[in-house]
């Protein structure tokens, strides 16, 4: 039986991950390694509490002495990285948290898919490292990284991390840079479920600028599919864009006139907001590489934002909690200014 270290395990994509492989692969054990930061929670995995080829424990990657003691105790052959620091906006007014985690937390990973001989060490990375494209362009795997935020620059470190180990110790890595995911347990601070969310509030939904920023959304259980494809067929030290290729290309205004549909709602609920400082205006990924493996895309966009509207829909009970806490802060808003506190710190307040 393979056994998998899956770090970030409890978080978006990772989650729904760990899910779609126990479903999918009858001979594979998870061991699911997570931090439990605002954005991993335990909920998204407690389906799995009654499933013996499931195992749970919490920590941080960048502790190296407690992924040695998991990667040893459970016997594992494969880490595939998910564990990140991933809101952009979060990067903007704090970057530190982001460079231990997905930097050096990286580092840790590797060193120890090296040193205790692992058959692989797959990254989770991001089409934001290629930056922002002109119109008509795609981005291939041999294009410039060109990182815009702290988030996409400390993801493009880690890639070349993983490149680096390759090159200089035959590491066995593989890398996937995938575009905007959506669906089930997405934390909503992120645009698609903060929006589906606010609008079920009848509250208003923030939109950055004209709206004109152009994204390509991708339904996770494909993200999901391409990684269990790359685990199998991929070669080692490749790097394998995964894209859903929209047609035509998605602007941030066009998403959210569906999904201001989808709930039955106008367009008097936008509210256009100053737009986010380096805020990248288009993604977009060829991602022909990994379809010569024989994978594509199974959920359309208009399938996926309908399904993920109705988990929304189902599931109050998992995002209510959430944003009725402290925990999303001034991020849970768009706009931000810096004051002074007590102690004479600046600190970034709702504006």
């Amino acid at each position: 039986m393979q056994t998998i270290l899956v770090t970030g395990g409890a978080g978006f994509i990772g989650s729904n991950f760990v899910r779609y492989m126990l479903d999918t692969h009858k001979d594979i054990r998870i061991i699911n390694l997570d931090k439990l930061t605002y954005s991993g929670r335990i909920e998204n995995i407690e389906m799995h509490d009654t499933d013996d080829r499931h195992e749970f424990v919490q920590g941080d990657i960048a502790n190296k002495e407690l992924v040695e003691y998991v990667v040893k105790k459970y016997n594992v052959d494969t880490i595939v990285n998910f564990a990140a620091e991933s809101h952009v906006d979060r990067s903007i007014h704090g970057g530190r948290e982001f460079v231990r985690t997905n930097v050096e937390g990286v580092q840790v990973l590797l060193e120890v898919t090296r040193d205790m001989g692992l058959e692989r060490f797959h990254q989770i990375s991001t089409d934001e490292v290629y930056g922002d494209l002109e119109a008509g362009g795609f981005a291939t795997e041999e294009s410039l990284l060109v990182p815009s935020s702290v988030y996409s620059a400390t993801k493009a470190a880690a890639e070349m991390l993983v490149m680096a180990f390759k090159r200089t110790h035959d590491t066995p890595v593989t890398t996937t840079r995938c575009t905007n995911n959506y669906g089930p347990y997405h934390f909503p601070e992120k645009v698609i479920p903060l929006f589906i969310t606010n609008l079920m509030e009848d509250k208003k939904v923030p939109v950055y600028g004209d709206g004109g920023q152009v994204r390509d959304w991708l339904y996770v259980t494909d993200h999901c599919s391409a990684i269990d494809l790359v685990l199998q067929k991929g070669e080692l030290g490749e790097i394998y864009s995964v894209s859903a290729r929209n047609e035509p290309e998605i602007t941030n205004l066009e998403l959210t006139k569906t999904i201001l549909k989808h709930l039955g709602k106008d367009e008097s609920y936008i509210q256009e907001v100053e737009d986010r400082a380096g805020h990248d205006r288009r993604y977009a990924v060829e991602g022909s590489k990994i379809r010569e493996l024989g994978w594509k895309p199974a959920v359309s966009f208009d399938e996926g934002i309908a399904k993920t509207v109705q988990w929304y829909k189902d599931n109050e009970a998992w995002w209510r909690p959430i944003k009725e806490s402290k925990e999303l802060g001034s991020f849970f808003s768009v706009n931000y200014k810096i004051k002074q506190n007590e102690e004479g710190k600046a600190e970034a307040v709702r504006a």
